[in-house]
C-alpha cells in the first residue's frame, strides 16, 4: 500500500523560505512521478510542481515558478518542496502525490491517485 507522510510545514514570516519533505513507501519511488499540491479552505487543491522519474524533467504552475523548486532523491524515497519568497497567499495545506501509473503525465492533476495527509503551511504578512 503506497503511503506518503509530509513535514516542514509550520508558521513563517512573507519572505522567508521553507523546505518540504515527503517520505513514500509501499512501491519502488523511482519508478513513479511525484507532485505537490495545496489546498486552502474554501479553495479547490491546486497542482503546484510535478517531478518525472528519474528527476530529469520538472513542471511548475505559473503562480510558483521562480519562487518553488521540486526535488527528489530516489535513494532516499523522497521529494521535496523548497519554497523561497513566501507570500501570504501560499498559506494552505500542502500535499505530495504520486501517479497512477509509471507512465503517466505528472502535469495534469487527474494522474495522481495517492495522496498524503498533508503539511500545513501558513505565512503570516
Amino acid at each position: 500500500q503506497v503511503q506518503l507522510v509530509e513535514s516542514g510545514g509550520g508558521l513563517v514570516q512573507a519572505g522567508d523560505s521553507l523546505r518540504l519533505s515527503c517520505a513514500a513507501s509501499g512501491r519502488t519511488f523511482s519508478n513513479y512521478a511525484m507532485g505537490w499540491f495545496r489546498q486552502s479552505p474554501g479553495k479547490e487543491r491546486e497542482l503546484l510542481a510535478g517531478i518525472s522519474r528519474g528527476g530529469g524533467e520538472t513542471f511548475y504552475a505559473d503562480f510558483v515558478k521562480g519562487r518553488f523548486t521540486i526535488s527528489r532523491d530516489d535513494a532516499a524515497n523522497t521529494v521535496y518542496l523548497q519554497m523561497n519568497s513566501l507570500k501570504p497567499e501560499d498559506t494552505a495545506n500542502y500535499y505530495c502525490a504520486t501517479t497512477s501509473f509509471n507512465f503517466s503525465n505528472f502535469r495534469l492533476p487527474r494522474a495522481y491517485a495517492y495522496w498524503g495527509q498533508g503539511t500545513q503551511v501558513t505565512v503570516s504578512s
